[in-house]
């Protein structure tokens, strides 16, 4: 059994702002520095036999804070990236509903099959995120890790692992520096 920290990276200003990010490389507030810190010392007592972080700086700052005190190098994996929210990224939801109103609603009605413009659907993000934790629980069968990635990619995992259907998915988004532990 692999135990999986998962940690949502700390706070952006876009974050702050309501901007969908996305996979918009925007770096973590000071709010946000602080909030790894937290976690990195909320984590710093627990056995971690590595540290895994999507490929953005947001969550590579915050994977880096978890991984000191453990000795460990950050290992990056662009698989565990946010959601493509294509040309929704840096627009409040405000602009995404007055814009593009159809395909938000289509969007809403059925994120396994619709995609923002130019960006990824639901199935597409569950594909690329559970490969990558598939990879890392192979890697590490008994044995507890850390995964900072972002908050719809790690609804993701948890939507697959507790068995949550997908319409329930944007309940389980944490908030940013969360951590949730899934034993796998």
């Amino acid at each position: 059994m692999t135990r999986l920290h998962l940690i949502r990276h700390g706070e952006t200003d876009w974050n702050l702002e309501g901007r969908w990010q996305g996979q918009t490389d925007v770096p973590l507030n000071g709010r946000g520095r602080l909030q790894a810190e937290q976690t990195a010392v909320w984590l710093a007592g627990e056995e971690l036999a590595a540290v895994y972080s999507s490929d953005l700086k947001r969550a590579v700052e915050t994977a880096r804070l978890i991984a000191q005190p453990h000795g460990v190098q950050v290992i990056i994996d662009a698989r565990l990236r946010e959601t493509h929210l294509g040309l929704w990224e840096g627009m409040l939801l405000s602009e995404i509903e007055a814009k593009y109103q159809k395909e938000f609603e289509a969007r809403r009605s059925d994120p396994l099959r619709m995609a923002p413009p130019g960006g990824e659907n639901t199935r597409q993000v569950r594909e690329r995120v559970l490969a990558a934790i598939q990879d890392i629980v192979a890697m590490y069968p008994h044995s507890p890790v850390a995964v900072v990635s972002h908050g719809y990619a790690l609804a993701v995992v948890r939507s697959h692992f507790l068995g949550i259907p997908v319409e329930r998915m944007l309940e389980l988004v944490p908030q940013n520096g969360e951590i949730i532990v899934l034993d796998v």
